[in-house]
């Protein structure tokens, strides 16, 4: 479960491939109901290459972080009276290399947010972040972005990628084939090997997912995930928070009206990242749901509110 306004703001049209029966996700086409607060969230939350180095100091976890909200503004934005997220004339404009980069990034992201809504998998690393800590035994060069568990406790693997036109039958299959090479995660095999692909129709996002079965046939990764490596998935948000004076604890006003973002960490959290206590702050995210939705925050007890400017359209 996470986090959405009573009134959803965003409508992202999808497509959804051999996902089984007890997944929770419906085959065929749908719209997913989200918002501005929530694609932030997950942009910020999700794994990125290199993130460790990045986020080595507390000053520049506020710059990627500020990063991040900014990419996702200037790559993004809706019509007045429309609710679909749409490509914006900036995006449009940049080289091709910037523009591999944007759809890079906004693959994850969305891959995150279809992650945490629809298989309550909210608990996201990138594999070549992770790569010293997580003890992965990589024996091929394809391979997946993103490994996760939801909060049950079942793991998930995620091929993310992200695309300027609608994809083809060979990435699709790609996409597939690099997610079901992950066969074992702390000795047990994921529930999902996902391929998903974040893409523009007409300028408009949409977005394409897999499920399919894995096959033995697939050369393995198999990879541990040990409790203190889940700082690198608080770590950014609580130093992005942390290295503002508040007047409000654990409460963060961005500055600058190109943003107009408000950050929070439920304090039930904070204090166990305070104590760099990582793993204690995502089970107690999981036993503390209920009463994080009920209080506006995501399943992570992180909360992103962005302001009234989101809901128009991006200038220049």
């Amino acid at each position: 479960m996470s986090a959405t306004p009573k009134t959803p703001v965003l409508r992202i049209e999808y497509e959804s491939e051999e996902f089984p029966s007890g997944s929770g996700v419906s085959n065929g086409p749908a719209f997913l109901e989200t918002s501005w607060d929530e694609l932030i969230w997950a942009a910020v939350t999700v794994g990125r290459p290199n993130r460790q180095y990045v986020f080595k100091h507390g000053q520049a976890s506020v710059y990627e972080a500020l990063f991040r909200m900014s990419l996702v503004r200037m790559a993004l934005h809706q019509r007045p009276a429309g609710r679909r997220l749409r490509r914006t004339e900036a995006a449009r404009t940049l080289d091709p290399t910037e523009k591999g980069a944007v759809s890079y990034f906004l693959g994850m992201a969305i891959c995150k947010l279809f992650s945490a809504r629809l298989l309550k998998a909210p608990w996201l690393l990138h594999l070549d972040v992770f790569r010293p800590t997580l003890d992965i035994h990589l024996t091929v060069r394809s391979r997946p972005d993103l490994v996760g568990q939801t909060n049950t406790g079942k793991w998930v693997a995620f091929e993310s990628k992200g695309r300027l036109s609608a994809p083809n039958a060979e990435s699709k299959d790609k996409a597939k084939t690099q997610a079901q090479r992950v066969v074992s995660i702390n000795g047990k095999p994921p529930s999902y090997h996902v391929g998903g692909i974040a893409f523009f129709r007409n300028d408009i996002l949409r977005f394409f997912w897999r499920d399919p079965e894995a096959t033995s046939r697939l050369k393995r990764i198999e990879c541990k995930v040990q409790d203190s490596d889940w700082r690198y998935y608080y770590e950014p948000v609580f130093e992005l928070v942390r290295s503002f004076e508040q007047t409000d604890l654990n409460t963060l006003l961005i500055a600058g009206r190109e943003l107009d973002v408000k950050v929070q960490i439920h304090p039930i959290i904070y204090r166990m990242l305070i104590e760099h206590n990582w793993a204690g702050a995502k089970r107690i995210a999981i036993e503390h749901e209920k009463e994080f939705y009920r209080e506006g925050f995501q399943s992570d007890g992180v909360k992103i509110i962005a302001g009234d400017s989101w809901r128009r359209p991006f200038t220049e």
